[in-house]
C-alpha cells in the first residue's frame, strides 16, 4: 500500500531511510544550515549545506543511493531532482526531519528539531 503523502518518483518515507541507512544500502545527505544541523541530526548521515552541494557533487558516490534531507522535505525534493537528473540514484526523505522526528526516529546532537 503507497503511503499518499510520499511522491513515489522522488521521496522516500523516514521510515524506508532509516531501513537503507542501517542497512549501509544509502548515503543521508542533510542538506540544512549548519545551525539547524547542530540542533539535531539523523545519526550517520553527511552534512553538506544545500549551496554547497554542486561544488560537492564529485564527493558523492554515484553507484549508491543518496537519501536527501531537510527539515520539510523542500530543499531535499530540489537537491534529489537535480541529482537524479544528473545520474545519480537520489531521493528526498518525505516530510524531512520534523516527520521523522513525529515517527519517533532517533534524533542524535541535542534530540531537537529547529525552527526556522
Amino acid at each position: 500500500m503507497s503511503n499518499p503523502l510520499v511522491n513515489p518518483e522522488i521521496e522516500v518515507t523516514p521510515q524506508r531511510t532509516k531501513e537503507l541507512l542501517d542497512a549501509g544500502e544509502a548515503l543521508v545527505v542533510d542538506v540544512r544550515e549548519p545551525y539547524e544541523r547542530e540542533a539535531g541530526h539523523i545519526e550517520g548521515s553527511r552534512h553538506i549545506e544545500l549551496e554547497r552541494l554542486s561544488s560537492e557533487a564529485e564527493s558523492l558516490p554515484k553507484d549508491r543511493t543518496i537519501v536527501f534531507q531537510c527539515r520539510l522535505g523542500a530543499r531535499s525534493a530540489m537537491a534529489a531532482q537535480a541529482f537524479k537528473a544528473a545520474g545519480f540514484d537520489a531521493w528526498s526523505m518525505a516530510g524531512g526531519l520534523e516527520r521523522w522526528n513525529e515517527e519517533g526516529l532517533p534524533v542524535d546532537g541535542g534530540g531537537k528539531v529547529a525552527d526556522h
